[in-house]
C-alpha cells in the first residue's frame, strides 16, 4: 500500500470511531434522561464523558491528522479552496472539532463534577438540577450527528457547487432543530426520586 491508501484506510478509522462514539454519547443522554436514581443517573453521565475523551477526541485526532496530511500532500494544498466538497468537509469539520471540545464536551464534564457533589451530598443538588436542562448544551448534543452525516455525505457524493454545502448545513440544522424538540417530548426528564441510594461494595445498586 502506499502513503495515500494509508492515510484513506487512518481517515477512515477516525471516522468510525468518532462516529461509534457519538452515536454512544446519544444513546446514553436519551438513557440518561429516563433515571430518576441519582447513582444510575451519574453512571450514564459518567459513560458519556467516557465516549467523549475514550473514543470521539481520539477519532477526531485522527481524521484531522490524516486530514491535513492528505490535503497538504495530495490536494494541493491551500490549493483545494477551490474545492467545495473539500471545503465543506474542512469548515464543517472545525466547526465540529471546536463545538464538541467546548460546549458539548464541557457541558458534560460539568454534568459529571456535580453528579459527584450530589452523589457526596446523597441528594440532587439545584445545580445538579439547573444544569441537566441547559438548552444550548442539548441543542449542540443533537446537532452531533447530524453534522457527522453531513461530512460524510460530502466526501461521498463529492458535490461541485456550493449550493449543495449549503443545503447540507441547512438540512444538518434542520435535524438538529427536530431532534431538539423530539427527544424530550419522547424522552423527558424523570422527577429525581430524593435522596441517592448508597453504593455497594459490588457496584451500584439496580
Amino acid at each position: 500500500m502506499d502513503e495515500y491508501q494509508l492515510l484513506r484506510l487512518a481517515h477512515v478509522l477516525g471516522l468510525v470511531l468518532m462516529g461509534a462514539g457519538l452515536v454512544g454519547v446519544f444513546v446514553c443522554d436519551l438513557r440518561s434522561r429516563q433515571c430518576s436514581d441519582l447513582a444510575l443517573f451519574s453512571q450514564m453521565v459518567n459513560l458519556i464523558a467516557l465516549f467523549y475523551d475514550g473514543i470521539v477526541v481520539p477519532g477526531a485526532l485522527l481524521l484531522l491528522g490524516s486530514g491535513v496530511w492528505m490535503i497538504a500532500n495530495h490536494h494541493g494544498g491551500w490549493e483545494f479552496l477551490d474545492t467545495p466538497w473539500l471545503v465543506g468537509m474542512v469548515a464543517l469539520f472545525a466547526f465540529e472539532f471546536i463545538e464538541g471540545n467546548t460546549v458539548t464536551r464541557l457541558y458534560f464534564l460539568r454534568m459529571r463534577r456535580l453528579c459527584a457533589q450530589s452523589l457526596e451530598q446523597r441528594d440532587w443538588t439545584a445545580q445538579l438540577l439547573d444544569e441537566r436542562g441547559q438548552r444550548l448544551a442539548s441543542f449542540t448534543h443533537f446537532l452531533d450527528l447530524p453534522m457527522l452525516f453531513a461530512i460524510v455525505a460530502l466526501g461521498v457524493l463529492r458535490p461541485t457547487s456550493w449550493s449543495a454545502f449549503l443545503a447540507g448545513c441547512l438540512l444538518a440544522l434542520s435535524v438538529a432543530t427536530f431532534l431538539f424538540f423530539l427527544m424530550p417530548r419522547l424522552y423527558p426528564w424523570r422527577t429525581p426520586l430524593g435522596p441517592a441510594r448508597q453504593f455497594e461494595t459490588k457496584g451500584y445498586r439496580p
